[in-house]
């Protein structure tokens, strides 16, 4: 039989999850490439720990070659175009042409959508926005320090609400909270409102139980760099001493440019096999809008990339050699670090209906250290990876919550 191509675009969660699946499901007849510009995959769920000191660049990233399995093909280079119809791949100076496509892109940031944010936020989404923050928060002497989302949508719903935390918890052990007073700007009525009034209460009753300000419903239009104000359209002003900034984000360019993307730039697909209205052309992760049943689109989180990639290698590996597909349960979780060692978990079913179903597990060390498992499990490598894969799920049948490593 001939060989076909599968081709991935990107190399973060999703794609190196949907390559090496790929390769696993596939026979040696079949190529599989991972087309990603990035020399170094960033584990972005650790950019909250060094943003407060708990994590040292060279800590939270690897060779993107380190991550794939033998025998999936890296190829260094940003992708231009894609054209779905003739299923080709315009990436620098080369075509690829493929049987079946994975789209992987991601978000990107675009901090230029709010003016005055660069060179002012600390853009903790990115690592050097995250280094800068963690460097200004060390040297830190006391003050007013704000968290501000910009737009919606972004990456990670709980992260803000997690950076606010861990910044609590590190002004007390730097012995500066009395002195100091954080405060969180969101454009969401309540935290992480995808998952529903219940667990936006939980989180707010975190923050509120540690002195954190929440103003819902209040993004800032522009940043006064000089005043050091955040500025909002109705032209009330909030000073800030320092700040940590989520930027708007939006799908890659190449996205936007093709037939894949919808109005707003992302890519609509089938809830449940991930396919976009092309034959033989996937989307998954944070470059995909699914609606869910409250009218609100699932998160863009890695979890849920993960979990696509998986499904979609199924489906590829069918279409090429025979076999069962598979689907997407809309199942997932996430962190939502405390500080001090401690750590809640929110895990349940974003695709029940009439609305999401999610819970907030209590607040203990044990999550915590999921979180470090977890985090492990993809930055440790060798005997360390098969360790901490095995124990996330030794944890997952404790617990009752599903693995998906």
């Amino acid at each position: 039989m001939a060989g076909k191509v599968a081709l991935v675009l990107g190399g973060g969660v999703g794609g190196v999850t949907a390559g090496n699946a790929l390769r696993r499901l596939l026979g040696a007849e079949h190529r599989v490439v991972v087309l990603e510009r990035e020399a170094r995959y960033l584990f972005t769920p650790s950019l909250l720990w060094l943003m407060v000191g708990d994590r040292r660049p060279q800590q939270v990233a690897r060779d993107v070659g380190d991550l794939l399995v033998p025998g999936v093909e890296l190829v260094r280079a940003e992708v231009i175009s894609i054209d779905p119809a003739q299923k080709v791949v315009t990436a620098g100076d080369r075509e690829l042409r493929y049987d079946a496509l994975v789209v992987a892109l991601g978000a990107e940031l675009a901090p230029e959508g709010v003016p005055g944010f660069a060179g002012t936020a600390h853009n903790f989404f990115d690592l050097d926005g995250a280094t800068q923050f963690a460097e200004a928060l060390r040297t830190f002497a006391g003050g007013r320090v704000v968290v501000a989302v910009t737009a919606l949508p972004y990456k990670c719903p709980a992260a803000p609400y997690e950076a606010a935390l861990l910044i609590e918890a590190a002004l007390r052990r730097q012995g500066l909270r009395e002195r100091s007073e954080v405060v969180v700007f969101t454009p969401e009525p309540q935290p992480m409102p995808v998952a529903g009034p219940v667990l936006g209460a939980a989180v707010s009753q975190l923050l509120a139980e540690r002195g954190i300000a929440l103003h819902a419903n209040r993004p800032p239009a522009s940043i006064d760099a000089a005043a050091r104000e955040l500025v909002f359209a109705d032209g009330a002003r909030e000073r800030f001493d320092l700040l940590a900034g989520v930027p708007p984000h939006r799908a890659p360019g190449a996205v936007r440019r093709s037939p894949l993307a919808n109005e707003n730039g992302w890519i609509p697909v089938d809830a449940r096999t991930l396919r976009t209205r092309f034959a033989d052309t996937y989307a998954i992760g944070d470059v995909t809008l699914i609606p869910l049943a409250n009218g609100r689109p699932l998160p863009k989180a890695g979890v849920f990339a993960h979990a696509e990639a998986l499904v979609v290698a199924r489906e590829i590996a069918a279409s090429f050699a025979g076999g069962a597909g598979a689907t997407f349960d809309g199942t997932g979780y996430c962190w939502v670090e405390l500080g001090g060692g401690r750590a809640a978990f929110a895990e349940g079913d974003f695709y029940a209906t009439p609305a999401p179903s999610i819970r907030l597990r209590r607040p203990g060390v044990l999550w915590h250290l999921g979180k470090v498992i977890f985090e492990r499990s993809w930055l440790g490598g060798g005997l360390e990876r098969v360790l901490a894969r095995a124990a996330l799920r030794l944890g997952a049948r404790v617990t009752g919550v599903r693995a998906t490593l």
